[in-house]
C-alpha cells in the first residue's frame, strides 16, 4: 500500500522527533502493509517551515537509515503546506514541494476551524499554474462540516481531497467518521492516507480504513482509493466521479487538526 501523507521525517515538525522515532514509525507502517510513504512535513502553518531543499536532504538521510536497518520501506518527498496568500509565488520560487516532486499534486491544508475567503481564488490560481491541489483532511475542518457546499464547489472547480484513514475508522469520533462517509458517498473524497505522526496516538491504520471502506461500499470503492494513491505519487490523473452536494448536518462539531 501507498500512504501519501505522513510526518515520518525526524525533527522537523510535530511528527517523529528523532531518527529512532522514524524507524519505529517505519516498522509500524510495514506491519500495516505499507511499502511506500510520502513524507509531508508541515510548512507555513505558523509553527513550522520546511522548505523543499531541506526536505529533500532529510529524505535522503532517512532512506539511507531505512536501508541500513533493512526495513523494506520507501520514503518519497512531499509537503503539507498551510494555505496562505503567497502560495502561488512560493510555487514559482520552487519553495513548495509537490507530491513526489512530480510537479503535479500539491497539498493544501486549511485551518482547522475556518476556510479563508481567498481559498477559491487561490485554488484556481494553483490550477492555472499547472498544479492540482489536494485539500488534506477536509473532514476535520469545522467550517466545511457546517458548510459542505464550500468543499463541493472547490472539487467541482478542479480540486481533489484526501481523507484521513483514522477518520474513516472512527478514531476521531463518530461525527468525523459520519462526515467522512458522506464525503465518500458524495464523490468528494479522492485519496485515503494516514497523516501519521507517531506510533501511538496518531499511528498507521490504512489497512483498517480500506477494510472499512470495502465492508461499507464494496471492493471496487476500496480499489478506487488504492489506485488513486498510486496515481498521486506517479503524477497521473486521479480517478474521480462527478461530485454531489451534501446537505448541511447539525451537531457535527468538535473536530481535530
Amino acid at each position: 500500500m501507498i500512504d501519501i501523507h505522513s510526518h515520518i521525517l525526524p525533527g522537523v515538525d510535530d511528527g517523529a522527533a528523532t531518527i529512532d522515532d522514524s524507524l519505529a514509525m517505519a516498522k509500524s507502517a510495514i506491519e500495516d502493509g505499507i511499502d511506500t510513504i510520502v513524507a509531508t512535513p508541515h510548512h507555513c502553518n505558523g509553527q513550522y517551515n520546511n522548505y523543499k531543499r531541506d526536505i529533500m536532504k532529510r529524505l535522503y538521510e532517512l532512506n539511507n537509515a531505512l536501508n541500513q536497518a533493512n526495513l523494506p520501506l520507501t520514503i518519497l518527498p512531499g509537503q503539507e503546506t498551510r494555505i496562505h496568500g503567497d502560495m502561488t509565488q512560493a510555487l514559482e520560487d520552487d519553495d513548495i514541494l509537490s507530491i513526489n516532486n512530480t510537479n503535479t499534486y500539491v497539498f493544501v491544508e486549511l485551518p482547522s476551524d475556518q476556510v479563508p475567503r481567498y481559498t477559491k481564488q487561490l485554488l484556481f490560481n494553483i490550477l492555472r499554474q499547472g498544479y492540482m491541489p489536494i485539500i488534506v483532511h477536509p473532514e476535520r475542518n469545522a467550517k466545511l462540516v457546517k458548510e459542505p457546499h464550500l468543499l463541493y464547489e472547490f472539487v467541482q472547480n478542479g480540486a481533489f481531497t484526501q481523507v484521513t484513514a483514522a477518520s474513516v475508522c472512527g478514531h476521531f469520533g463518530k461525527n468525523v467518521k459520519k462526515f467522512s462517509q458522506q464525503l465518500i458517498e458524495a464523490n468528494l473524497a479522492h485519496v485515503i492516507a494516514t497523516d501519521a505522526h507517531n506510533t501511538t496516538s496518531r499511528g498507521f491504520c490504512l489497512s483498517e480504513a480500506y477494510q472499512s471502506i470495502e465492508t461499507e461500499y464494496g471492493a471496487a470503492v476500496s480499489y478506487f482509493f488504492h489506485e488513486n494513491a498510486k496515481f498521486v505519487v506517479e503524477g497521473e490523473m486521479l480517478a474521480a466521479d462527478s461530485p454531489q452536494p451534501i446537505k448541511r448536518k447539525r451537531g457535527l462539531l468538535g473536530l481535530f487538526r
